[in-house]
C-alpha cells in the first residue's frame, strides 16, 4: 500500500544488520534489533533502550516495527485467545493462542482467506484475497507471544489458508521462527490439503518439521465431495507423496481426519484408512466436526461414533488420537476461522458460526 513503511519484522538478523549499516550504525546494532524483535517480542522501538536514541529515530522514519494491527481480540472460557488482525488494508485474518498445562502453542494463518474450497470449512466460504508475507506470518506469532508471559514453544500452520500455496513466505517464516525466535523445527507443524508438487518441493528442503495431511476420507468419491483438491490429486497419489516425504525427512507424518456424521465416520472407512496408512510411521488425529453452517448439512458425530471409529483403527494397529478441542465458544476451533475480511472476494458477512445444535 502506498505510504506504508516497510516492517522490521520479517527481516532476519543479517538483513537487519544491513539496515543498521545503511543508517550509519555498526552491524551489531542490527543483531541487537533482532533480539528485541524476535526474542523479546518487542512491539515498539521505545522499549529498545539499549539502542542509541538517534538510531531509533532514524529507524522510525523509515520503518515500522510490526506490519500488523489488531482488529479484534476475543478470549474463550477455556483460556484461548483469538486475534483478528490486518496490515492496514482491512483484509483481516486470524491467529490463535492455545495455552496448555505443559506448553503454549499457537495457530497461524498463511493467507487472507483460502482458495481450496473445502466444503466443511468456514475459511473457504469467504474466497481468497492474497498470500501473507513472512513478516505478517511471524508477526502473528509475536503478537500472540506478547499476550502471555510463558514462551510459545509450538507453532502450527493450521489457520486460514493453504500453507503450501505460499511456500516461499512459509519457508522464510519457518527460518525466522527457528533462527531468530529459537523454536525447534520439531515443534513446528505445517498442514496441507494435499498439494502433491508442493509436498515434494517441501521435502527437498529436508526440514525436520512435522507435516500434517488433511485427508478426511480414504475413499476418493467421499474426499472429492469434501475437498475439491482430491479431483486433481486423489488419495493414493497424495499418500504416495506423504510416504516419500517421510522417507526423505525421517519425520513421522500426521493424518488429520475430520469426522462428519454419516459422511466419513463409518467403520468401513476406518478399515480402509487403516489399510491406507499401513507401514507409514504416522498418527491419525481424529477431529469431531465443529459445526459451521456451510450449506452442506454436515453435522457432528455422536461420541459413540467417534469411539467406534477410533476403535476400528486401533484394533488394526493404527495409532490414533483425538484432538483436544479449544476455543469453541469464540469460533477458534478447527474449521471455524472465518475472518470476515472485506476483500473483493469476501462473502463472510453471510456466514454463521455457532455452537453445534447436536
Amino acid at each position: 500500500m502506498a505510504g506504508v513503511l516497510p516492517s522490521l519484522i520479517g527481516l532476519d538478523a543479517r538483513e537487519l544488520s544491513a539496515v543498521a549499516t545503511e543508517l550509519g550504525e555498526r552491524a551489531m546494532r542490527g543483531r541487537q534489533l533482532a533480539v528485541h524483535l524476535y526474542r523479546h517480542a518487542a512491539q515498539d522501538l521505545a522499549s529498545m533502550s539499549d539502542l542509541p536514541a538517534a538510531f531509533r529515530v532514524r529507524l522510525a522514519e523509515g520503518y515500522q516495527v510490526s506490519p500488523l494491527q489488531v482488529a479484534k481480540h476475543a478470549t474463550s472460557l477455556d483460556g484461548v485467545d483469538k486475534l483478528l488482525v490486518h496490515n492496514g488494508d482491512q483484509q483481516v485474518f486470524e491467529c490463535v493462542l492455545l495455552p496448555y498445562a505443559d506448553r503454549v502453542s499457537c495457530c497461524l494463518s498463511t493467507q487472507v482467506g483460502c482458495p481450496m474450497g473445502c466444503t466443511f470449512c468456514a475459511t473457504g466460504l469467504g474466497g481468497f484475497d492474497r498470500n501473507l508475507s513472512a513478516g505478517e506470518i511471524v508477526g502473528q506469532y509475536l503478537m500472540l507471544q506478547s499476550l502471555t508471559p510463558r514462551p510459545i514453544s509450538h507453532v502450527v500452520f493450521m489457520g486460514m489458508g493453504e500453507p503450501l500455496l505460499n511456500l516461499p513466505n512459509l519457508l522464510k517464516a519457518i527460518r525466522l521462527l527457528h533462527d531468530e525466535v529459537g523454536i525447534s523445527h520439531r515443534r513446528i507443524t505445517v498442514s496441507t490439503v494435499g498439494l502433491v508438487p508442493q509436498i515434494r518441493e517441501l521435502a527437498t528442503h529436508k526440514l525436520p518439521i512435522h507435516l500434517a495431511l488433511s485427508l478426511h476420507s480414504p475413499v476418493d468419491e467421499v474426499r472429492s465431495r469434501l475437498m475439491p483438491v482430491n479431483q486433481k490429486w486423489p488419495v493414493k497419489e497424495v499418500m504416495r507423496a506423504m510416504r516419500d516425504y517421510h522417507n526423505t525427512t525421517g519425520r513421522k507424518i500426521t493424518i488429520e481426519y475430520l469426522l462428519i456424521h454419516e459422511v466419513n465416520d463409518t467403520p468401513e472407512q476406518a478399515a480402509l484408512l487403516a489399510e491406507l496408512v499401513k507401514g507409514v510411521p504416522c498418527v491419525v488425529n481424529l477431529i469431531p466436526f465443529n459445526w459451521v453452517d456451510t450449506g452442506h448439512g454436515f453435522s457432528r458425530p455422536s461420541r459413540d461414533r467417534v469411539r467406534n471409529f477410533r476403535r476400528e483403527l486401533e484394533k488394526r494397529g493404527t495409532n490414533a488420537t483425538e484432538r483436544v478441542e479449544r476455543g469453541h465458544d469464540i469460533a477458534a476451533a478447527c474449521g471455524q476461522l472465518a475472518g470476515q475480511h472485506t476483500g473483493r472476494f469476501s462473502r463472510r458477512n453471510a456466514l454463521r458460526v455457532v455452537e453445534s445444535p447436536a
